[in-house]
């Protein structure tokens, strides 16, 4: 077998290199949240200076994704993913290494450049490897297992790792991994040339796109810290707005755009990102205040918050791997979406009514089943519509796009529903205020999945299932 003509096998081992290569940036992003307090004495940082620990990352990783997605269509997916893994693997051993505060947080922004490159093309390479339908179906299924379990099997791992041998471990663990993938990855991986830059990249809109991005993640990081009022916050978001308008408007006018803007035309394009920006702006405060909530009104510790998860990741996986290619085959994305929103809005409702003095089998756990189920669903169904209005020409810009989105949007949801839980708290510490302030959030959030559920009721077409397009072929 070679690189570009992969065998049947060689596409699935293909698709498991990916999966592999993504679990880890998704471990990266969350692995290191468990650490934090122990990275803070060793390297003398204080509460505000930490922070950046997490935000370096952040905006590196937010800001360059539709970036990342538009260069893998002009010079090749793979490559692109390659140069991303290895800047990641670098940034990795350079943090775990770090004696300062300046070092680890310049480390950290490059593994958020890595990643972005790396994450940004994973999606567009997959599609583009799996052109039928039903093995489409399954490659997104197994992709939205990694993607939906990752997180929270970095809070397990992160804990285990920080507590039997030291915070540097979360960042070294990268190194063997790494270098498998990306040996696997030239012998598995299939080479898929980029369309070409024309006449070379539009560099300027390429900044614009970037900073413009970076300083609207930057914003929502500095509302969610310091909330709303913050003195910079204004001239950083009308910045980040006149950034971005700046883009768009050079790509309406250049000949050789970076974004072609007819992909927002793209009514399936448009339809799962908008289902999308609402969707994870509300479930991103299910893993914030549930955990907040599992701390500070049932005494649960960091380890034990990371294994009350596991039963929403293991949903969520098993549903995307099993259960989310069938139902989209035989249903369509529209139908299966509207189960899995509509799973996920009675979490949120069930979350709504945790008391102060509740217990995790009857308050927690079945809302984190509920949640696990509804994801599991909605993601490989709003990926597989996304991507089904995409060419091979555009296909990790659209993949970049749909990550651009999620990061965007649950950044958003949370710093919106954050400072709702505080206004609702005020000055009051006490769990009871706390629970309160938590329970009006989710209501809120609930208010934003039936958003979503409006957007796919109304945008998302529902196209004939393929069993019953096979069925009536056969007949014929």
């Amino acid at each position: 077998m070679t690189a570009n003509s992969p065998t049947e096998r060689g596409r699935w081992i293909a698709l498991s290199v990916l999966c592999m290569g993504e679990l880890m940036i998704l471990l990266d992003a969350t692995i290191v949240n468990v650490a934090l307090d122990t990275i803070r004495r060793d390297l003398g940082f204080d509460q505000s200076t930490l922070a950046w620990v997490v935000n370096g990352y952040l905006i590196a990783f937010g800001g360059l994704l539709m970036l990342s997605g538009r260069l893998g269509d002009l010079f090749g997916k793979r490559r692109v993913y390659l140069s991303g893994l290895a800047v990641f693997i670098a940034a990795s051993v350079a943090c775990a290494f770090a004696q300062s505060q300046l070092v680890l947080v310049a480390a950290r922004f490059f593994q958020g450049v890595g990643g972005a490159l790396t994450s940004a093309v994973i999606l567009g390479m997959i599609v583009t490897m799996f052109p039928e339908p039903d093995k489409r179906a399954k490659a997104i299924g197994a992709y939205g297992f990694i993607t939906s379990s990752g997180g929270s099997l970095g809070l397990v791992l992160g804990g285990a790792l920080t507590d039997g041998l030291d915070w540097n471990w979360i960042f070294l663990i990268n190194l063997p991994i790494g270098l498998l993938t990306v040996a696997l990855s030239l012998r598995f991986v299939p080479d898929q040339a980029g369309v070409g830059a024309g006449r070379g990249p539009d560099w300027l809109g390429a900044a614009l796109l970037t900073l413009g991005l970076m300083l609207a993640v930057y914003t929502i990081l500095e509302v969610g810290e310091h909330g709303w009022a913050s003195a910079g916050t204004p001239a950083t978001a009308a910045a980040a707005v006149a950034l971005v308008a700046a883009f768009l408007v050079r790509q309406a006018k250049t000949s050789n755009p970076l974004v072609p803007l007819g992909l927002f035309r793209s009514r399936p394009v448009a339809a799962a990102n908008g289902v999308q920006l609402l969707m994870v702006a509300a479930m991103f405060g299910v893993f914030f205040f549930g955990a907040l909530y599992l701390q500070q009104a049932l005494r649960f510790g960091p380890l034990q918050v990371g294994l009350a998860f596991l039963p929403a990741a293991l949903t969520m996986g098993l549903t995307a791997l099993r259960l989310s290619g069938p139902c989209l085959l035989r249903f369509g994305p529209r139908t299966t979406m509207l189960v899995g929103l509509s799973s996920i809005l009675l979490c949120l409702l069930l979350f709504s009514r945790a008391p102060v003095d509740g217990g995790y089998p009857l308050d927690v756990l079945p809302a984190l089943v509920l949640f696990g189920l509804g994801g599991g669903l909605v993601f490989p169904a709003m990926m597989g519509l996304a991507m089904s209005g995409a060419t091979d020409a555009d296909a990790g810009l659209t993949s970049g796009l749909l990550s651009t989105t999620y990061q965007v949007g649950g950044a958003v949801g949370l710093a919106v529903l954050s400072s709702i839980a505080a206004a609702r708290a005020g000055d009051d510490p006490s769990p009871a205020a706390t629970t309160a302030g938590f329970s009006l959030s989710y209501l809120v959030a609930a208010a934003l999945v039936l958003g979503a559920i409006a957007v796919a009721v109304v945008f998302v077409r529902t196209p004939q299932p393929v069993e019953a397009a096979d069925a009536r072929a056969d007949h014929a």
